[in-house]
């Protein structure tokens, strides 16, 4: 049976089927996937993470890497002349195959008709082939072949700022918004951007009626411990009320060093970096995240010339512990009440200033439950008079296996006071309400 369509909930903070059944993003960066990939390797990829508890992977038609004049693993290049309206039947018959190969896997495509270079190169390779007209009718074309696949989510930009200097990129990106929404005919699309590093689709898209999902590219650029939460929390509180996520934090296995120097002699991102990123966005009010290795973006293996330091290839990086670690937190998500969730700092009292040892919560907004992630060893003071009950009862989640703990049963007084067990570094501490 098809995947069911992706929509917003009833509160528009998350999102679910169209039965109503709560979906929790937990996404891939598989930008070079239709690129670069063998339908042999793909099926490896696809089944590797569907077992990891993927559901999202994020994937570009018309590539970043030379995408226009290098062909696909079968030779095949994309458009006829580098014409957006004249798309290589060939090339996009193997799209088709990836994207129903996920469907059977369970996972959701979200699909960027293009890598931003084509529209704005300022860096890459380009070259710029759109316009507003041509690219509403790529669009177009793109969502009347896409009609019936039902694990589609359409995400428009990549990488590029909307504004540029004096250049303003509005116009292009809500045209091919558009057209795909023309094509698809009277099919419901659920639209997100992604924007550049350090940037969030809100910056610049807030206004256009077409975007239904924030996303925000923590990214790689900046150092450890980007304070993310602060951009999910700001557009939590945004209106119109809309999903956000971020849709590219740090890469396992990427150079920590900021960009442009990426020294890998100075160290990489490893599994914990990655954990308290996301664990930290999700729990400010995020829909779900998109969780990313360095060397999986870009396939790295023999064929390809490395880019930016990758220490490993792509079916060695598969199965690195930060990937395996990302189906604890949505299974964490799933266990309790999820449309009801809402961040909710005001549960600590004297949480530490330094964003490496930031702490966040998240409860039920009912009073049934609260979550509070903490990044390393501490112990604070918490005010539980939101959580609506006359007994807690507390657990330690381990975010490295998995594994829940009880080890207490207060009175709730409206006060409490925790440490944090030693062998960490990172823990959720998880009150339920008896």
């Amino acid at each position: 049976m098809p995947l069911e369509r992706i929509r917003l909930s009833s509160n528009r903070h998350y999102l679910e089927t169209e039965s109503g059944k709560p979906f929790f993003w937990l996404g891939d960066t598989a930008w070079e996937i239709f690129h670069r990939l063998s339908l042999e390797e793909c099926e490896t990829y696809l089944e590797t993470r569907s077992r990891q508890g993927f559901n999202v992977i994020q994937a570009v038609v018309l590539a970043e890497f030379d995408g226009l004049r290098t062909p696909n693993f079968y030779g095949d290049l994309p458009l006829i002349n580098e014409d957006p309206l004249r798309p290589n039947e060939k090339y996009f018959k193997y799209v088709d195959k990836i994207i129903r190969l996920s469907a059977e896997k369970g996972i959701y495509v979200a699909l960027l008709p293009a890598w931003g270079d084509k529209v704005s190169k300022i860096w890459g390779t380009g070259p710029e082939i759109f316009n507003e007209k041509n690219i509403y009718k790529y669009g177009e074309w793109l969502g009347k072949r896409y009609r019936n696949d039902t694990n589609i989510i359409w995400c428009i930009g990549g990488d590029r700022p909307v504004v540029k200097d004096d250049k303003d990129y509005h116009g292009v990106w809500r045209a091919l918004a558009e057209g795909i929404r023309k094509g698809l005919g009277k099919i419901k699309p659920v639209m997100t951007f992604h924007p550049c590093g350090g940037k969030c689709s809100s910056e610049w898209m807030n206004d256009e009626k077409w975007l239904d999902i924030h996303m925000m590219q923590s990214g790689h650029g900046s150092g450890s411990d980007v304070p993310v939460w602060n951009w999910i929390e700001r557009d939590w509180n945004l209106k119109p009320v809309r999903p956000t996520l971020d849709g590219e934090p740090n890469y396992e296995d990427h150079p920590i060093i900021p960009w442009p120097e990426w020294i890998p002699e100075k160290g990489y991102y490893r599994d914990y970096d990655v954990r308290k990123q996301c664990y930290r966005s999700v729990f400010a009010g995020g829909c779900g995240v998109t969780y990313g290795h360095h060397s999986i973006w870009q396939f790295l293996s023999p064929r390809f010339e490395p880019r930016n330091h990758p220490d490993r290839d792509w079916t060695d990086a598969i199965s690195r512990p930060g990937a395996s670690q990302m189906i604890y937190l949505k299974k964490l998500m799933e266990s309790r009440p999820y449309q009801t969730r809402i961040p909710d700092q005001k549960l600590i009292v004297n949480a530490p200033a330094g964003k490496a040892e930031h702490i966040r919560a998240t409860r039920d907004s009912k009073g049934s439950y609260a979550m509070i992630y903490f990044p390393s060893y501490n112990k604070v003071s918490l005010k539980t008079k939101s959580l609506k009950g006359k007994s807690l009862r507390a657990s330690w989640y381990n975010p490295r296996s998995g594994k829940s703990a009880e080890f207490a049963i207060f009175r709730n007084t409206g006060e409490l006071s925790v440490t944090t067990p030693l062998d960490g570094p990172d823990w959720v501490l998880i009150l339920d309400v008896i």
